[in-house]
């Protein structure tokens, strides 16, 4: 497996042998990790495996399979083992309940559509594990992402991942500057998750066959509503759904149970035309519904931006660039116009359906793969 081939002396672009060149692998115990860790030890690296217990499997519902939950730990450990370095467990529960889990409820019930994977890698695995990383004196930190940093005139670059199916650079739009400078990712230029698994059968790792990990962690089988429910007992508040127009349709059981652009399950059957969620009111503990067309949003405020351009946001009064609004859609077209350094206002050539509270809307270079990096997005 070649990682890196346009650096000076080694493959992770260091200018002295492997064996002099400490790497700290974030494992999450799954197949994508373990093959980073796998391989790098095998040409000679001073490998570092890291693993991240983040919760407890009762109280934050974790689940079996989920990332750095316990088998994920036995899993990472046991690749470790087969592959001879050494491996540490860091108990993370209280900051990634403090800076993860509980934002995600609280955003949640404030009727945003969180994204927790995001916060996850920008506030503990490339915040603290970073740290951690140089206070074990590592020249860099490796992780599994499906993503690509190339080396530019002006300094590190984020790229879209080989693979366009398995790209995440929607969830790690935060990196910044600073981190992609630490920061390796060995498994970006691979054609497919294929290649990621035939080299663990080649390297005979015992997570080789093992299932990726769906939905959020800590999130069983994607309810969401269960969980802010456990975190949160006095969340469901029961309200009305009403139509745009102002007419009362129905009662609900609390707005957690609802998101932005859903259809399906909202209590208000023998209608003839169809309708949609688009809006909540959390303050009036409303369910606002409407026809599709109602959901069609052209512009998007942004806020918490981390640029990674090569000239400051601000030095334009617009960039002409594509942006995503959720990881499943393909970029479109867009132009971005700067309010300051952090905020601005992105206006769609084409208009999109659910755009809502609390997703990330994620530049991209317009006919390339390079991320210029993303913001929130907000009611304005």
């Amino acid at each position: 497996m070649a990682l890196d081939t346009d650096t000076p002396l080694n493959s992770l672009g260091f200018a002295k042998s492997p064996a002099e060149t400490r790497v700290v692998v974030a494992m999450s115990g799954g197949v994508d990790s373990s093959v980073v860790a796998a391989v790098l030890a095998d040409h000679g690296y001073d490998v570092v495996g890291v693993t991240l217990q983040l919760y407890d499997h009762g109280a934050a519902l974790a689940k079996k399979g989920a990332c750095c939950a316990g088998l994920d730990i036995h899993d990472a450990r046991r690749v470790a083992e087969e592959r001879g370095f050494p491996h540490y467990v860091l108990d993370y529960e209280n900051i990634f309940k403090d800076a993860v889990i509980d934002e995600f409820a609280d955003s949640y019930l404030a009727g945003a559509t969180p994204v927790p994977c995001i916060r996850c890698n920008e506030r503990v695995k490339f915040k603290d594990l970073l740290e951690t990383a140089r206070d074990l004196e590592a020249d860099c930190m490796a992780t599994g992402h499906y993503i690509q940093r190339k080396v530019g005139t002006r300094g590190a670059e984020l790229h879209c991942a080989e693979d366009h199916a398995r790209d995440q650079s929607y969830f790690l739009f935060s990196t910044t500057p600073e981190q992609l400078d630490f920061l390796r990712f060995p498994l970006g230029h691979l054609p497919s998750k294929a290649e990621t698994r035939a080299l663990a059968a080649k390297y005979g790792l015992s997570v080789a066959d093992k299932p990726d990990s769906q939905d959020i962690c800590f999130v069983p089988n994607g309810n969401y509503a269960a969980v802010i429910e456990k975190l949160r007992p006095d969340a469901a508040e029961p309200g009305e759904i009403v139509h745009a127009d102002g007419r009362v349709l129905g009662q609900h059981d609390g707005i957690i149970h609802y998101t932005i652009g859903q259809r399906r399950g909202l209590g208000i059957g023998g209608l003839s035309d169809p309708l949609y969620v688009v809006r909540l009111d959390v303050d009036k503990r409303q369910v606002i519904v409407g026809p599709k067309e109602l959901l069609a949003t052209r512009t998007i405020p942004i806020r918490e931006i981390n640029w990674l351009g090569d000239v400051p946001l601000t030095s334009r009064l617009e960039w002409h660039i594509s942006v995503k609004v959720r990881s499943t859609r393909p970029p479109r077209d867009a132009i971005l116009r700067p309010l300051t350094e952090t905020t601005a206002t992105v206006e769609l050539f084409d208009p999109e359906e659910g755009v809502s509270p609390g997703q990330a809307c994620v530049f991209y270079e317009t006919g390339g793969s390079r991320i210029f990096g993303g913001g929130w997005i907000w009611r304005g």
